[in-house]
């Protein structure tokens, strides 16, 4: 299996809705932005800026703390960033390269609607954004880090 490590960002479009989104690497929002296949995910906006952000999780009791590396909750954060991601592979079907391809015919109803995970290049992703087809990038934290 190929691993590939992924960054987050806080965006914000030009009408002010807040959202948070994955890339590959700073470079790869750079390059989506400037293809302008970066759009709000509330409005369809493609006026996007990075927000200013702090990682943060949600307590029990509601309340949210920030996650920089040494904060005491950043351990447990990438213990349920990994356990994700393994409820995902351990109950979705690994398609490889053909993930564009298969979730294409999931979302066109051409094949039985399943749990699916592989790896797409950048030009398809942007046509599966182009094509309305529904999907999020898997993030992946490595064992060491």
């Amino acid at each position: 299996m190929r691993l590939v490590a992924v960054i987050q960002y806080s965006l914000q479009c030009a009408k002010g809705h807040h959202y948070d989104a994955w890339f590959k690497s700073a470079a790869a929002f750079d390059d989506q932005q400037a293809r302008g296949i970066v759009t709000c995910a509330v409005c369809g906006d493609g006026t996007i800026e990075k927000a200013p952000m702090a990682p943060s999780v949600a307590r029990k009791d509601g309340e949210t703390v920030s996650l920089s590396s040494g904060h005491p909750d950043a351990a447990r954060f990438r213990e349920l960033v990994r356990a994700y991601r393994q409820k995902v592979t351990s109950q979705a079907d690994y398609v490889g390269d053909r993930f564009a391809e298969e979730a294409r015919k999931i979302h066109f109803e051409e094949t039985e609607a399943r749990g699916i995970y592989g790896e797409a290049t950048r030009d398809e992703v942007a046509g599966l954004l182009d094509d309305g087809v529904d999907f999020m990038p898997l993030p992946d934290i490595a064992d060491d880090n």
